[in-house]
């Protein structure tokens, strides 16, 4: 992130916490008061949902929209993307941005790297290594060493085994991969087998775009109990993890369901259910009800496009953390009051 985006990001946060008069409508948008608001003017729970590419058979399909309908929840829209598209477009490299901007997106001259604890560990200087270009995002690494998704993650727990790699920060680590003249320090280079199975030709993911009253389904139960825990080993046999684990082969599955591969994916809030539909499908988050109703009240739009991508925030308590962990499971109501109150915060404290 540049220093003047970072600027404009703060003052459009100050201005939203001094501004109680909110701006005019966005199309389609709903009555919007956030602060003080009734809870009739917050659209409903509204999440993505979609089957991933290992389990994307006509069977899975059907038996994921027939969960959703049981359980009260109407399905808006529905389709496929292509693996190629998701490779061209990196989107997956969006959806798992955290991880995936260390290791595809963002240049190592760019990342935060900590000098000190960097020439702790590895014994040479940070500087030296960039003026020598011996630092890869882990996409380049991997055309560099000639090596695909599966042989970088194979070569990744060789450099774990052998005490190469080191923590950072929170989803960033850096490993020292090769041997002799050609080893380079990559990051996060597990993460490529993740992204080969979103990009392998021929793939794709089918996604449901879906909404629901909150009364009849809290955001908890939509995830715990419909859509089951992220280990489908452990799922309740009746959520949609859970039968896909006990029934992958009459399903088509190729194998077993694992904690990586657990057939289905669904946003944890209404936050990160706007932030992917705007990756996924690339709506403008005036379009969409949650995001028409935050920016209607006070949330500058520079702002939600930083905050789409989960920043660390410092929260209600002082204590820095992710923006989409201090919202997971809430519903739309409590979700848009609990951003207010962090637009508020970020005003009060550093950011």
């Amino acid at each position: 992130m540049t220093f003047g985006v970072v600027c404009l990001a703060i003052a459009e946060i100050v201005g939203a916490v001094q501004a109680f008069v909110p701006p005019p409508r966005c199309p389609n948008a709903p009555i919007t008061r956030m602060r003080g608001g009734s809870d009739e003017d917050i659209p409903k729970n509204s999440a993505l949902v979609f089957v991933k590419p290992h389990a994307v058979t006509t069977p899975t399909i059907e038996l994921v929209r027939s969960e959703l309908e049981k359980a009260g929840i109407l399905v808006l829209e529905e389709g496929d993307i292509a693996s190629e598209t998701i490779d061209e477009k990196k989107l997956v490299d969006q959806h798992y941005y955290a991880i995936a901007s260390k290791a595809t997106i963002t240049p190592p001259a760019e990342l935060a790297v900590p000098e000190d604890k960097f020439k702790d560990f590895f014994g040479e200087d940070w500087a030296t290594v960039l003026a020598d270009d011996r630092a890869k995002t882990a996409i380049d690494a991997s055309k560099a060493l000639g090596l695909d998704g599966a042989a970088m993650d194979a070569a990744w727990g060789e450099a774990k085994a052998a005490g190469n790699i080191i923590k950072l920060g929170g989803g960033f680590y850096c490993g020292l991969l090769g041997e002799g003249d050609d080893a380079l320090y990559t990051f996060n280079a597990f993460y490529m087998s993740m992204r080969d199975r979103f990009t392998a030709p021929g793939g794709s993911i089918h996604y449901f775009v879906v909404e629901w009253d909150a009364e009849t389904l809290p955001w908890s139960s939509f995830r715990g109990s419909l859509l089951g825990p992220t280990d489908p080993a452990s799922a309740p046999p009746d959520s949609i993890r859970g039968q896909i684990f006990a029934n992958w082969q009459d399903l088509g599955l190729a194998a077993e369901p694992n904690t990586g591969d657990n057939g289905v994916h669904a946003s944890a809030s209404p936050l990160e259910g706007l932030a992917e539909k705007m990756n996924w499908l690339e709506i403008d988050p005036a379009d969409d009800p949650f995001g028409a109703y935050i920016l209607n009240a006070g949330l500058g739009e520079a702002t939600l496009r930083q905050w789409v991508l989960d920043p660390v925030l410092t929260l209600e308590d002082g204590s820095r953390g992710s923006l989409f962990d201090a919202l997971e499971d809430k519903d739309a109501s409590p979700c848009a009051a609990k951003i207010a109150a962090l637009v508020k915060q970020q005003d009060l404290a550093p950011v």
